[in-house]
């Protein structure tokens, strides 16, 4: 393989970032791949470890690590997983002693963000809910051609505004955001936009009931090996 001049930790099969080793067992740099960050890429990670001695980062950081340990639990010699992410959400939520949690879904998906929005509020939250549509701005605002709507050209459609949504999440000055079902793309500006914390409970996937993984799952079979095909 030809040596790569950037990160490729996909292509790794060594993990020398993760040993098994005994505790006092330092990390093999010298053994990992050419194209280890480790190797390439310390500047960027020394700025990474800067950025972890903010109190409110360390924090955020260890009760994370805290919530990621209690998913699993070891039963006789096996490790098992306890909790769906839901709970993890809430659980670190309640870690942090966050109040107001902001909640930005797709349209597509207004039951299931009903349903979650009780269940934050069950839990003691507030919820401040946004959903896609927020605005009511036609799509041929942003250039849309009658053709190119969803539910055809005679229909009004309103343009999808994640940037509104993110907007009213700054101005709210939530704890902590939880994405819903955005769409690919529209996730993107509402993560570029959005200045409050943010995590993903679930991402739009129209075929698929919402779990993308499944497409690569299936991608060296029949169903979907058009993925692996080379263009």
């Amino acid at each position: 393989m030809e040596a790569l001049q950037f990160p490729a930790c996909s292509k790794c099969g060594k993990r020398n970032c993760h040993p098994r080793g005994a505790v006092d067992i330092p990390v093999d740099i010298k053994g990992a791949p050419s194209f280890c960050p480790m190797k390439i890429d310390t500047d960027a990670l020394n700025k990474a470890w800067e950025e972890y001695q903010q109190p409110e980062v360390l924090e955020f950081a260890r009760q994370a690590s805290i919530q990621e340990f209690q998913c699993y639990e070891w039963i006789g010699n096996k490790v098992i997983t306890r909790i769906p992410r839901l709970e993890e959400t809430i659980q670190l939520a309640q870690k942090m002693g966050y109040k107001k949690l902001g909640l930005a879904f797709c349209l597509g998906l207004a039951s299931e963000a009903l349903t979650l929005d009780k269940i934050l509020q069950n839990k003691g939250f507030e919820v401040v809910s946004v959903c896609c549509k927020a605005g009511g701005v036609a799509k041929e605002k942003i250039g849309i051609k009658p053709e190119e709507k969803i539910r055809g050209p005679a229909t009004y459609e309103s343009m999808c505004n994640p940037i509104g949504q993110a907007e009213i999440m700054n101005k709210e000055m939530v704890d902590w955001v939880i994405l819903l079902g955005l769409c690919v793309g529209h996730d993107t500006l509402f993560l570029q936009y959005c200045k409050r914390p943010v995590t993903v409970l679930a991402v739009k996937d129209r075929v698929l009931a919402h779990n993308p993984l499944g497409a690569l799952y299936l991608a060296s079979a029949f169903y979907y090996s058009r993925l692996m095909a080379k263009d």
